[in-house]
């Protein structure tokens, strides 16, 4: 016997619905988030699946992957099926199409999507807690990045309005000296008071190299004449200014604490080895790339299955005599920007993507686009070696493409 549940989620709730194999509602019912709404779920399908309830499976609908009510589901036995929002709403549209949308009627939906769509969904992987724990904080640690990236940007735009020479003093905002020069003299004004002494010592504590050549350009930009602003105006900017380089420097400090923790946590997963070994990938960047991946082994059913997830290889629109090759859009965000990072490095770390790299380019393809193409090899030989249980190695890798330039010199 089957039973199949559709769970609409909220922050404080679950609409949920039971139905059989016939597509027959046996229940509806809204439960409360947590320990409680989770034993009347399992009361809810015990209720129904009565002495056979041994030898029954219960399949369960729900738009999101993580969590621990999706982790309860799953430790109770549950064939979880995590469904694509985008998904979901395409297959509402197969019920209705008048647009109308509710809580119960969301979970119909999703009840009857893995009772006559189940072999068309992808389970909840079975990834271990140790990749779960890497997934969490190298995500964190990458929003953090983001956002210090959105504060400088803010930095910028507000330094653009009124003090356009520290532009030309410093080139990375978010750099230590940067922060702590511009945190002591956030106005022009104050800037010119700067002593040689000062700017040194900040470069010193910075660690930067040629300090001294350093320290004439920043006090030559910093005493340069610039449109300035009236006072009134230039106070206030520098207030704000000053907030986001305090905003700057703890989120300086917090992304190398939780980088600290992302490298505890990958060197502690058995694969750690084998994703290392890979070009490019370093231990941040592997850590991120197992973390998007997820280390069941059964989740993907080959080296294109693993390419497709990643968003690397090309989707076909055909139709008639009209056929088109074009890039995924639709893909996992943090994983496409950690294996093109992945492929930029490896230009100068493996000898082979830098031939097919060079090789695309010299077929006229953009630099993007190269680096994806590139990228989705590295996904492929990366699934070879996780396969496999080894780890990576240059010639074999690359061993097709010489096979190939061989037989086109014998010809």
């Amino acid at each position: 016997m089957r039973l199949f549940v559709g769970d609409d989620w909220a922050e404080g709730h679950h609409d949920v619905e039971v139905m059989d194999e016939q597509g027959k509602v046996l229940a509806r019912r809204r439960l409360p988030e947590g320990v409680a709404g989770m034993a009347q779920l399992h009361e809810l399908t015990g209720r129904y699946l009565g002495e056979d309830g041994g030898d029954a499976q219960v399949a369960a609908g729900i738009e999101t992957d993580r969590g621990p009510w999706v982790a309860a589901l799953v430790a109770a036995g549950y064939v979880v099926y995590p469904v694509n929002p985008l998904q979901a709403s395409r297959y509402r549209e197969r019920h209705g199409v008048s647009g109308a949308k509710s809580d119960q009627g969301d979970s119909h939906m999703l009840a009857d999507m893995v009772r006559t769509d189940s072999h068309q969904l992808r389970p909840a992987a079975g990834d271990s807690a140790e990749v779960e724990a890497i997934k969490v904080v190298a995500r964190a640690h990458k929003t953090l990045i983001w956002e210090r990236t959105r504060q400088v940007q803010r930095l910028r735009a507000q330094l653009r309005e009124y003090f356009p020479a520290a532009l030309e003093a410093f080139a990375d905002l978010a750099a230590p000296d940067a922060l702590e020069l511009l945190g002591r003299a956030p106005d022009p004004a104050r800037a010119a008071k700067l002593t040689r002494a000062q700017v040194a010592a900040a470069l010193k504590r910075a660690r930067r190299r040629h300090a001294a050549d350093k320290t004439t350009a920043i006090l030559a930009a910093m005493r340069s004449e610039q449109l300035g602003q009236p006072p009134e105006l230039t106070a206030a900017y520098a207030a704000t200014a000053r907030s986001l380089i305090a905003v700057i420097t703890a989120l300086n400090e917090q992304v190398k604490l939780l980088e600290e923790q992302v490298g505890e946590h990958f060197g502690r997963h058995p694969d750690a080895e084998i994703y290392l070994s890979q070009p490019g990938l370093g231990a941040i960047l592997g850590a991120r790339v197992l973390a998007e991946f997820g280390d069941d082994p059964h989740r993907y059913a080959g080296g294109k299955a693993r390419r497709n997830y990643a968003g690397t290889s090309p989707i076909t629109r055909a139709s008639g005599k009209k056929k088109i090759v074009l890039a995924r859009y639709v893909h996992n965000d943090r994983l496409i920007d950690a294996l093109m990072a992945q492929a930029f490095a490896a230009l100068t770390a493996s000898p082979g993507a830098r031939t097919c790299y060079d090789d695309l380019r010299a077929r006229g393809i953009d630099h993007n686009d190269a680096l994806r193409r590139l990228a989705n090899r590295l996904v492929g030989i990366l699934h070879g070696c996780l396969t496999t249980r080894t780890r990576y190695d240059e010639a074999t890798a690359w061993s097709h493409r010489e096979n190939r330039s061989q037989s086109t010199a014998a010809a």
